[in-house]
């Protein structure tokens, strides 16, 4: 018996709106199935067992570099939701493997130090060349289709990187946390494989329903945890936050998530679209606004920015003026470029790809600790 028939007629159980794995688009290659598990929780596994996936452990949520252990890191924020996503889409009946595959994999793109991480690389790759940007979601999923590598037996096609399904790939580029006001979303059903390379991330929807759960999500998980955080290293108090908007959500992040959870599930329930109610969504776009007055644009966030900033043009500008002389990165006693070169020779890149790229590439990989590391190495006197 093959296993993995039985999780798929479980899959026919799932709501009318859920997606099947037995419908996906498929994989970029094609490769044999898997016994056991769906496509879905096979994608699932390949993001959670990636180098990509491990380095997000040291890599930026909102305080920078932070020596705090209880201060929330990236990977946690992908695992707080994959947790929140799965509860809602179990009791909506969707996907639960598809909603955790994209939650997994939604933040794959994100550069050291975060979002000022992404805005220093975009600036460092359009000074170069007008025709390229820099943005996570769009790299994420340049990332799980060209970057990650893993170990397999079949001979696939080796610039396929973890080679996931369309559905897990257009929910990570979809995902766009940043758009605040957003508390309703209806999925793209006309979307095809080829439109993932051709929308800007941020002006499509997801394809799936899952991916709209995650989407909205995102905020869901980052707006009360970076409260929490913010306290905890005394860059405000929670009184700081409007009462109005406390008594709507919810006077801790534990609260703040409840509330929003049952808002989506009741608002959302046998429905074709994820949704808020007004009350409820204009309050988490109110409180993610707080969020960035009392936290994102604080002189003590903006002031180690800088720091960030000299980090990640240090090394974009170095590399890019080195990243032509071979023999150079592959010699010399600076690990950095001896990093950058077996990097590029791992990836495979061809004609095609910019050195302009490249560079970006090997620096968005990158954890705060490394580049740190790296920046020293090279600058330091």
């Amino acid at each position: 018996m093959i296993w993995r028939e039985i999780r798929e007629k479980q899959e026919l159980e799932l709501s009318p709106f859920a997606s099947k794995s037995v419908n996906s688009y498929g994989r970029l290659s094609q490769e044999r199935k898997c016994p056991v598990r769906t496509d879905y929780e096979r994608d699932a596994d390949r993001i959670l067992y990636s180098m990509e996936f491990r380095r997000l452990r040291h890599k930026t949520q909102v305080f920078f570099n932070a020596k705090n252990d209880h201060i929330c890191t990236r990977m946690e924020h992908v695992l707080y939701v994959g947790s929140i996503s799965k509860t809602i889409a179990r009791t909506l009946n969707l996907n639960q493997d598809l909603t955790y595959a994209i939650s997994l994999g939604h933040d794959l793109g994100h550069a050291p130090f975060g979002h000022s991480g992404e805005r220093v690389l975009d600036r460092c790759i359009k000074n170069n060349n007008f025709e390229l940007s820099f943005h996570h979601e769009a790299h994420g999923l340049r990332v799980v289709d060209r970057l990650a590598t893993r170990i397999s037996e079949e001979k696939i096609n080796e610039k396929c990187g973890l080679n996931l399904t369309f559905e897990v790939r257009d929910g990570i580029i979809s995902h766009c946390g940043e758009n605040y006001s957003e508390y309703y979303l209806e999925r793209d059903a006309l979307k095809k494989p080829s439109s993932l390379i051709k929308i800007p991330s941020n002006k499509q929807n997801p394809y799936t329903l899952e991916g709209c759960l995650v989407r909205l999500v995102d905020k869901i998980a980052y707006v009360g945890r970076d409260i929490e955080d913010a306290v905890r290293v005394k860059l405000m108090d929670i009184n700081d936050i409007p009462k109005e908007i406390c008594n709507e959500l919810g006077y801790s992040n534990a609260e703040i998530i409840n509330t929003l959870v049952c808002d989506i599930i009741e608002n959302s329930y046998k429905k074709d679209f994820i949704k808020l109610s007004v009350a409820k969504g204009e309050a988490l776009k109110e409180l993610i606004s707080e969020n960035v007055r009392l936290i994102y644009q604080t002189d003590k966030i903006k002031r180690y920015e800088k720091t960030a900033e000299n980090v990640i043009e240090g090394l974009y500008f170095d590399l890019l003026e080195n990243c032509d002389d071979i023999e150079r990165l592959k010699t010399s006693s600076q690990k950095v470029y001896r990093h950058f070169h077996n990097f590029m020779k791992e990836v495979g890149y061809d004609n095609e790809d910019s050195k302009e790229q490249k560079v970006v590439d090997f620096i968005a990989g990158m954890t705060d600790n490394y580049a740190m590391s790296c920046y020293e190495e090279l600058f330091w006197m």
